[in-house]
Parts: C-alpha cells; sequence; structure tokens
C-alpha cells in the first residue's frame, strides 16, 4: 500500500467497495493520530478554536466512545459499558490523569475490536439503533455500509476541527 509523505495509508485508487470503505477509514484514524503527533500533553488539552471547548486530546476519546457505540453496541448489539464512564459519555470532557498515550491505546483498543467485528460481516448486514437513534435516521435498522461511510463521514468532521485546533496551536495545517 502507499503511503502519503507523512505516513498515512493511501486509499486505492480502484477498489472494490468494501475495500474502498476500509482503506478511507483507516486513512481518517490515521489522520487524526496524525493531528495529534508531536505535541506536548499540554498542548492536547488546549482548546485553541475559541469559544469551543473542543480539544485534540478530547477527539481521540470522543472517536474512542463513536467507535465503540457503532460498531460494538449498534453493529454487533453488544451491551458495553460507556469507554470513559457514566460523566463522560461523549468523551469530550477531559481528565487530569488522563494523557495522549492512554487515549490513543484505547481509542486504537476500539478501532481493533471494531474491525474484527466486521471483519467477515457483509456491507447488507446491519445493526440496531435505539427508538431514540432511529428517530433520526429514519429506521431501526443500519447496514454495516451505512454505518462504514457515517464513520468515514464522522472522522472527516472532526478531522476539520483537528486541523483548525492544530493550526492555532502551532501553525501546522495538513491535507
Amino acid at each position: 500500500m502507499n503511503t502519503t509523505p507523512d505516513g498515512r495509508p493511501i486509499p486505492p485508487a480502484h477498489a472494490d467497495e468494501r475495500a474502498m470503505l476500509d482503506a478511507w477509514l483507516d486513512f481518517h484514524r490515521a489522520t487524526l493520530a496524525l493531528k495529534c503527533s508531536g505535541l506536548e500533553e499540554d498542548q492536547l488539552r488546549l482548546a485553541a478554536a475559541s469559544p469551543s471547548s473542543m480539544t485534540l486530546l478530547g477527539l481521540v476519546q470522543h472517536m474512542a466512545v463513536v467507535e465503540r457505540n457503532w460498531f460494538q453496541r449498534i453493529f454487533a448489539g453488544q451491551d458495553v459499558s460507556p469507554v470513559f464512564g457514566e460523566t463522560n459519555l461523549d468523551g469530550f470532557s477531559l481528565r487530569p490523569e488522563g494523557g495522549l498515550d492512554e487515549a490513543l491505546a484505547v481509542w486504537q483498543a476500539e478501532v481493533a475490536r471494531g474491525r474484527e467485528l466486521i471483519a467477515d460481516a457483509a456491507l447488507d448486514d446491519s445493526g440496531r439503533l435505539s427508538e431514540r437513534e432511529a428517530g433520526h435516521v429514519g429506521d431501526r435498522s443500519v447496514s454495516l455500509r451505512w454505518i462504514m461511510v457515517h464513520m468515514i463521514e464522522e472522522y472527516a468532521r472532526h478531522n476539520g476541527h483537528a486541523d483548525l485546533i492544530r493550526e492555532q496551536i502551532d501553525g501546522v495545517t495538513g491535507e
């Protein structure tokens, strides 16, 4: 697989649908990790896009929550506990003792578990939404294809946030 100069995997120009979705999701996962690299802990905790309180560390934690929610809870139907406890359901809140190494380890474990759960699944296989979530989607069931496209969108949106935060911190921008 080819990589960008900064080491992210380049999605193939031609591939079947599943390979393309997997590759783009991995590209966006790698982009989030890249946005956090080379910074000090205090910089990762900096809410640099006022008035938002969003931080790079909070984004990594949030995406761990998102990975668990969509792949374990919704797709696989598992009854899983919140990643960061009942008081931090979305993952954005920072704990004084939690740093990037811990957040990355938790996030990478959630990514690995999600990959495991969908490895042999077909894109038309479905997961179940709660009644509340179904109100937003219009159906209680969503295909793995829908989940993967949504995950790519979720990462792309938050990587845009990460790009702005990182640029404010040290001027680094990316593609």
